[in-house]
């Protein structure tokens, strides 16, 4: 898909010494947003003589079912980098989370191997039976 001026909503860019980030929101041909974050840094391919520069470009794709995701992630990791938050209360808060989702998953779990207890015991009286038998439960 070519991009068009229609495709583009909203840009900022951000300069920092070499590298520019740009924030595009952008609209897919279905009418969804989402955001395309690049990161370009000018390089010096040429020499010092004759400097020849061009500029590398790494894209980032964020589609909305995952902004909520991406903005916590980011914060706690903001919150390392600034020492605001703890590693250690950050893998706690994680190791929590777990534990509940596993448990939360148990009850499922446990209710789902019951039938497959029942359908293991229908095989064997299946297996039980003479081949005309298993026949006739066919026609």
């Amino acid at each position: 898909m070519g991009e068009t001026e229609k495709d583009l909503i909203y840009s900022e860019g951000i300069k920092a010494g070499k590298r520019i980030y740009y924030f595009d929101v952008k609209q897919s041909r279905n009418g969804d947003k989402y955001i395309a974050i690049t990161e370009s840094k000018k390089i010096n391919e040429g020499t010092i003589d004759n400097p020849r520069f061009v500029f590398e470009k790494h894209k980032l794709f964020l589609y909305k079912e995952d902004y909520e995701k991406f903005v916590d992630a980011l914060n706690r990791a903001l919150g390392v980098a600034k020492g605001t938050i703890s590693v250690a209360e950050l893998r706690a808060q994680q190791t929590a989370a777990q534990e509940a989702v596993q448990e939360a998953e148990a009850p499922a779990q446990a209710v789902a191997a019951e039938p497959a207890a029942a359908t293991a015991e229908e095989e064997e009286k299946t297996e039980k039976k003479s081949f005309l038998d298993k026949v006739k439960d066919i026609f």
